[in-house]
């Protein structure tokens, strides 16, 4: 870096002591304006001189600019090149179709809603022997257009006529044009929607006390594992021992009003007809009394059978009734003396999980009150609200896959219910998957993203979703010819319109169109659109639309 100079000072080199002898001022004049006027012609002169060699290279050009292809060496003659399709016209098979004959056009397939339909004519593939199109794929292309209404293509369009054309192989390398084989690969289309985990409603128990009562015993807590007919508790009810009493009261009874009609008929004629018919309805009314304490038990679910009644006497009735419903072990850690008759059982009706116990020994209790939830959680519930527009296509019977937020594994059911009405205010339709959980690894409440599966298939027909060019009334891919490779052969690319299906990030499922091992443009199909509509560019797709 320099050193700033300082100081107003401009330094000069030194001056020879030996003066120049001095010119005369006329020389001096004379020279300086020759010199002048020469310095101020040559800016004119460079102008010229530019000007006359334009004019030149325009006269012998035509005033046009060299191609692509001139640039990069290939030098067209000019006799023997093709404007329109931008290749020698002697090799230009659009110009002179003998250089590559076309095969015969085939009528429009309505089935499959493509022009010379691959599926229908597979002699039409771009293979090197013609493919067997079996009763698989047709059937499989069948489903896949019934599933749902895919994407047309005019029937009027001849795009399809034309074929794009390079002048050589090394050209087409060099437009970075690349191409990718046709394949199969599994396809699955479904609707997504966030899904909730819950417990299966049919097998919750909400168990509370039959009658107001207080905790005497607790044996059960949350988390256990229960048994149908298990004992969970013991409520001291005063309800229970009342019913029981009336029970006992009408044994009594009716046991009177028995004897009483017994002893009448042993009377012989020593009644009246009328007295009989007295006692006999009073023994009826005792059985209804009888009947009716049985089912004051029933009601409180403590079942007694009234034909046991029979067999019993007063005493054996209420040694039998003082711990109805209790289990023999848990009876006979009772004190007959001093345990009460109002002890109520409350059993679980099912195996299951306690998940829930809302009760403490010494607590009052009612009927409203839930004091136990039991679940049987291997069956679980999925639910999805869905969009009104997929709820349409969902249908009972459907695979559902669900992800939990907080697993990883991929949980699989069906779909068993679908709701008939919308949210009032998500505007979402509720179905409902059954989900199997043996091993009790999910948790209920849960959140997660599902998918519905509408369709799935083995196999499809699948390209890059880069070969697949909308050409502005139809969907189009570009096929290399069969013969690209061999030498002397035309390097053309045949344009073909496709059937689509299924779509993901990556690939596009083809119904119809193309087979598997045919080569598509994958990098650069872009280019061949262009070609394809370069000149119908501003006026549509004129293939659809005579000019």
């Amino acid at each position: 870096m320099s050193e700033p100079v300082t100081g107003g000072a401009v330094l000069e080199p030194p001056v020879s002591k030996a003066e120049p002898r001095p010119q005369s001022s006329r020389q001096r004049g004379l020279i300086g304006s020759a010199i002048g006027s020469i310095a101020g012609s040559i800016p004119t002169l460079i102008i010229v001189a530019v000007a006359g060699a334009v004019g030149w290279w325009g006269h012998h050009t035509g005033w046009k600019l060299p191609t692509f292809s001139e640039l990069n060496g290939h030098v067209r003659e000019k006799d023997d090149w093709c404007g329109e399709h931008n290749v020698p016209e002697s090799v230009c098979v659009e110009c002179d179709p003998d250089l590559l004959p076309r095969p015969a056009f085939r009528e429009w397939c309505k089935l499959h809603g493509v022009p010379e339909c691959t599926l229908c004519n597979p002699e039409l593939a771009q293979l090197p022997t013609t493919p067997v199109v079996t009763d698989t794929d047709l059937a499989r292309a069948r489903r896949a257009l019934d599933f749902a209404d895919r994407p047309g293509n005019n029937p009027v369009c001849r795009s399809h006529h034309r074929r794009i054309q390079f002048a050589t192989a090394r050209d087409a390398d060099k437009a970075g044009v690349a191409v990718e084989p046709v394949w199969t690969a599994p396809a699955v289309e479904f609707v997504s929607a966030p899904g909730e985990i819950g417990y299966d409603q049919s097998r919750v128990a909400h168990l509370s006390a039959r009658s107001p009562g207080t905790v005497r015993k607790v044996f059960k807590h949350l988390g256990q594992d229960v048994k149908a007919g298990e004992l969970l508790a013991l409520v001291d009810a005063a309800e229970v021992g009342k019913a029981k009493a009336e029970l006992l009261q009408a044994f009594a009874g009716h046991q009177l009003k028995a004897g009483t009609l017994a002893s009448v008929k042993q009377s012989g004629g020593a009644v009246s007809g009328a007295r009989l018919r007295e006692v006999e309805a009073a023994l009826v009314e005792s059985e209804i009394r009888l009947s009716a304490g049985c089912q004051s038990l029933t009601n409180l679910g403590l079942p007694f059978d009234e034909a046991d009644l029979q067999s019993l006497t007063a005493d054996q009735l209420k040694a039998q009734l003082h711990f109805l419903g209790i289990p023999t072990d848990v009876a006979k850690s009772l004190d007959l003396k001093t345990a009460t008759t109002n002890l109520l059982p409350l059993v679980t009706p099912m195996d299951g999980l306690i998940v829930s116990r809302e009760m403490a020994v010494g607590e009052v209790v009612d009927t409203a009150r839930i004091l136990f939830e039991v679940v049987d959680t291997r069956s679980l519930w999925l639910t999805f609200d869905l969009k009104g527009e997929d709820a349409r296509r969902v249908n009972v019977g459907h695979p559902v896959r669900f992800k939990p937020d907080n697993g990883r594994e991929e949980l699989l059911g069906k779909i068993v219910w679908r709701s008939s009405q919308a949210d009032p205010k998500t505007r979402t339709v509720k179905v409902r998957a059954d989900l199997a959980d043996p091993e009790r690894k999910q948790v209920a409440n849960t959140f997660g993203s599902g998918r519905v599966i509408l369709r799935e298939e083995a196999e499809v027909v699948s390209v890059p979703n880069d070969a697949v060019h909308w050409e502005g009334c139809c969907h189009v891919v570009f096929v290399r010819d069969k013969d690209y490779l061999k030498s002397g052969s035309p390097k053309v690319f045949h344009v073909r319109k496709v059937r689509l299906g299924a779509k993901d990030a990556r690939t596009t499922e083809i119904i119809a169109g193309v087979l598997p091992g045919e080569l598509v443009v994958t990098k650069g199909s872009g280019l061949l659109l262009t070609e394809l509509l370069r000149a119908d560019l501003g006026e549509g797709c004129a293939c659809c639309h005579p000019k």
